[in-house]
């Protein structure tokens, strides 16, 4: 196939046949069949270039060029939620759709049990009292208690309690939620 001289915008043309694309390589005379974008803020508008240019083009191309470590990371967290603003778990969800823990009950007797009458450590008001003192509520624990204590009572309330294991009851969720911030009181205050 003879080449006509390059004709206008990045084409050329057999002589009796279509118009096609031609590298925008400098002096590069092959068909340009692959598209590179020209910019981070142009990544609609393409160049196109042989397989070899294309390579050399991509090898070398840098999307974060000129960007600082800042800014990276700014648009590596945006582009993690593909740039929509995020809101917490439950939120949003209509009051009366939320189980209240406190109240739901088997009525099929599915599980074998009422869970309205459950009067766990989660279900009891935590005592009045100090930070700690509720948390050894939460714990079934009294006073004073070591480390180990306190680890070891905590890895049997999440076994029983994880919402994984319940099924992904919301009642245990939100359990397991205040397992987690006893712990987190209690080791705090033991080993300060």
């Amino acid at each position: 196939m003879q080449r006509a001289p390059h004709i206008g915008l990045n084409s050329w043309a057999a002589e009796d046949g279509p118009k096609l694309r031609r590298c925008d390589h400098p002096d590069c005379q092959d068909e340009g069949l692959y598209r590179a974008p020209k910019g981070r803020d142009r990544l609609r508008e393409y160049y196109w270039f042989c397989l070899a240019h294309v390579r050399d083009y991509n090898s070398r191309w840098d999307y974060y060029a000129g960007m600082s470590e800042r800014e990276i990371e700014d648009f590596r967290r945006r582009d993690t939620i593909w740039e929509r603003p995020s809101w917490p778990l439950g939120a949003r969800m209509s009051q009366r759709l939320r189980l209240d823990a406190g109240k739901w009950r088997d009525f099929f007797g599915v599980f074998g049990e009422d869970r309205s009458e459950e009067t766990g450590p989660e279900q009891r008001a935590p005592k009045r009292g100090s930070p700690e003192d509720q948390a050894l509520a939460v714990f079934e624990l009294s006073g004073p208690v070591t480390l180990e204590r306190v680890k070891s009572r905590y890895k049997e309330l999440v076994k029983r309690h994880h919402p994984d294991k319940n099924g992904g009851d919301k009642a245990a969720e939100e359990r397991l939620k205040i397992i987690n911030q006893a712990y987190t009181t209690l080791k705090s205050s033991i080993s300060a």
